[in-house]
């Protein structure tokens, strides 16, 4: 049974979309949506630790999710900035954490050379997460 939904996202379109998929999810079941952001954090060691969005961009792109999940259904949505090295390990660790599960999330268009060069978080989420992993379009 669902009855705890997460939804990582980055603010992007397809990220959108993972979002309203997961709040359907949630008001389907009746289950807790939380939504976080991974705010990856580069550097460190001998130079400053530096995060890929500031805080007030972190908690915007969380704000406007919260928003359209409303529109969807869900109106009291969990809501997190995870600092970690890479997403999909702050995606699985967080879902560890609370008790996920079932993850959705979307995935970039990436094709070809950068698909291979750079991953798919989605496709590293789904090898790794101890729960279901659902990938919306």
């Amino acid at each position: 049974m669902t009855s705890k939904v997460l939804c990582p996202t980055d603010g992007a379109a397809h990220s959108a979309q993972a979002v309203i998929t997961a709040a359907e999810l949630a008001a389907k079941f009746g289950a807790e949506l939380y939504i976080c952001v991974v705010n990856v954090a580069h550097g460190g060691g001998r130079g400053p630790l530096i995060h890929h969005w500031p805080d007030a961009e972190a908690q915007q792109i969380l704000d406007v999710a919260t928003k359209l999940a409303a529109d969807h259904g869900v109106k009291a949505a969990h809501t997190a900035i995870v600092i970690d090295r890479e997403a999909a390990s702050g995606i699985v660790g967080f879902a560890e954490t609370h008790g996920i599960d079932h993850i959705v999330m979307g995935t970039g268009d990436k094709k070809g050379i950068s698909r291979l060069m750079l991953g798919s978080v989605a496709a590293d989420v789904s090898a790794r997460a101890h729960c279901s992993v659902t990938v919306a379009r």
